[in-house]
């Protein structure tokens, strides 16, 4: 066989296993594909504490999404209630969505824009986080990510 004919022979058959080889691999895709995360907080709301929490769900907790929101950090939030919840469970899950997780510098860059917007000093935010155990406890928190068919 002479030499060219060899080489010739070669890249064919290197050609047609790369091309099986991507045929097979196109066909062995994982059927799903990640999309958004949700932050999934599930509150236990104490005994005469809906309507005190529910009214700073309403005013502080929406304005600051609302603000988190306008600038692209979160795509959405709800609040979703656990209707026939057992003792165990949660009575609430606050939800916020997101395209992805931000970096250590993007979350201080966000940081930075957040304390500019509120007009609340650290301090004042950490004692009113600590008022709100009066009408609820966080029960549990969730990174969950949003899996998608792929098409």
């Amino acid at each position: 066989m002479t030499r060219t004919l060899r080489a010739t022979l070669t890249l064919a058959l290197l050609a047609a296993t790369i091309l099986l080889s991507a045929r097979a691999q196109a066909q062995e895709q994982w059927p799903l594909v990640g999309g958004d995360f949700w932050e999934v907080t599930g509150i236990h709301v104490k005994d005469g504490g809906s309507w005190a929490y529910a009214n700073w769900l309403a005013t502080e907790w929406r304005k600051n999404l609302e603000f988190s929101k306008s600038q692209g950090w979160i795509k959405d939030y709800m609040i979703l209630s656990n209707v026939y919840g057992r003792a165990d469970e949660a009575d609430l899950y606050l939800v916020r969505v997101r395209e992805s997780i931000p970096t250590g510098a993007e979350s201080e860059e966000r940081q930075k824009a957040y304390m500019e917007w509120q007009s609340k000093s650290i301090e004042a935010m950490v004692k009113e986080s600590g008022n709100r155990v009066e009408y609820r406890e966080v029960a549990s928190t969730s990174l969950l990510q949003h899996m998608k068919f792929r098409d």
